[in-house]
């Protein structure tokens, strides 16, 4: 076994399997991925995997048994600035509303941030999912009048902490609305200046009872900026289609196309097929990509008739152990099977859909750079305890090994 957090100048993963199922050596270097070498007829995955000018004397050689081996998992969503780990266990306390929702959080959290500062927990929300093996992750962290960008702040710094376990964007996200908290639009083009990746938005009917009044905020601050879009979408049935439609127009219109991402997006999974059509087809000529945590209790976006319909689908954890509910461990690999429970998703060939939802789709939606399983990608793998990759979304096993750029991060074996 090897020390997490060590770096060597080089790694030989051998017998490892490939997502495809071919046996395969991995070598490292550099933070890189430097060569690969297919296994020999006997099917061992020995061979030196570098060219003949490296020796492989100089890799420090970690044979993974057949174990899968694919790219770090990639959160697409999360709320590092509202986890409650690090206090004690808190009950959960229901609410009927959104609203009644928003106030019981800032209740927790006053009494929360006091006991242990907002960094410290997302860090160690951070390491939980990198231990996971995920190497990329997306979080939306509160701006509004009431915390300026205390939240933010605090954010930015557990990011810089964790700098060498994963690789994260920050969502700069109107938790309390956009033109209902007046001077939100400012904090916005603030937090972007401060460090955010993100302009967010939040359901621009439902919450803020103006659909192009906040839509063209959050795309003003993002085209002067040339930030990203994300949108969390809660708003139900023709209505919440009918914002996908502007969201789609207005991605078009400031030219973000392949930029944007809405969240959630329930209604995906609650209108008729004709407006589902239209829907999807403004997504998919924008550029526009859907989001989705496989939510319990809520309709859910179908995921393979997005996808025919040429929509990109990510996922991503959401809330995890804070005022929203009390479930989640930072898992992605968990989440794919959420998300194959949830859509029916039974063979060979949609379980990798399940899996793509949790690496590549999001690799892509992100702009992760250099992300892959191939000669020049960067080294952030993970190395599951499955014989396949099927196996591995359908009863998620323990990671055995997890890279980020080269670094092991964690080694359980």
């Amino acid at each position: 076994m090897t020390t997490p957090g060590v770096t060597t100048d080089e790694l030989l993963l051998a017998n490892a399997t490939l997502p495809d199922g071919r046996r395969a050596s991995v070598r490292v270097a550099g933070g890189r991925i430097a060569a690969i070498e297919l296994a020999d007829e006997g099917g061992r995955g020995d061979a030196p995997a570098a060219p003949a000018s490296v020796p492989p004397a100089a890799a420090t050689r970690i044979d993974l048994a057949g174990a899968l081996l694919a790219p770090a998992f990639v959160d697409g969503h999360i709320h590092l600035d509202k986890v409650f780990i690090g206090v004690p266990w808190r009950p959960h306390v229901p609410q009927d509303s959104l609203a009644g929702r928003i106030a019981a959080e800032r209740a927790a959290l006053a009494e929360i941030d006091a006991e242990v500062p907002i960094a410290e927990r997302a860090v160690a929300l951070v390491r939980r999912a990198a231990a996971y093996g995920t190497g990329h992750l997306r979080t939306h962290v509160d701006v509004d009048t009431r915390h300026g960008l205390t939240r933010l702040e605090a954010v930015l710094e557990a990011r810089e902490r964790c700098r060498e376990l994963a690789g994260i964007q920050i969502v700069a996200f109107p938790q309390s609305g956009v033109l209902s908290d007046p001077g939100t639009a400012e904090l916005l083009d603030a937090a972007v200046r401060a460090g955010a990746d993100v302009v967010g938005g939040l359901d621009p009917a439902g919450f803020d009872g103006d659909v192009e009044g906040q839509l063209g905020v959050v795309f003003d601050v993002a085209e002067r900026h040339a930030a990203r879009v994300d949108v969390h979408l809660h708003d139900a049935g023709t209505l919440g289609a009918f914002e996908l439609r502007r969201i789609a127009h207005h991605t078009e219109r400031r030219g973000l196309q392949g930029r944007v991402v809405v969240s959630h997006a329930y209604c995906l999974g609650e209108i008729d097929a004709d407006d589902f059509g239209a829907t999807a087809e403004a997504l998919a000529r924008a550029g526009v990509a859907i989001l989705t945590n496989a939510p319990g209790g809520s309709a859910m976006p179908p995921v393979l008739r997005l996808r025919a319909a040429g929509v990109e689908v990510l996922a991503g954890t959401d809330n995890i152990r804070d005022a929203w509910w009390p479930y989640g461990t930072g898992d992605m690999l968990e989440r794919a099977y959420m998300v194959g429970y949830r859509q029916s998703l039974f063979t060979d060939e949609e379980l990798a859909v399940a899996f793509e939802l949790a690496t590549a789709a999001g690799a892509r939606t992100l702009g992760v750079e250099g992300y892959g399983l191939e000669v020049g990608a960067r080294a952030d793998l993970v190395a599951i305890d499955a014989p396949s990759l099927p196996e591995a979304v359908a009863a998620p096993p323990r990671r055995l090994l997890v890279l980020h750029d080269g670094r092991i991060v964690a080694d359980t074996r």
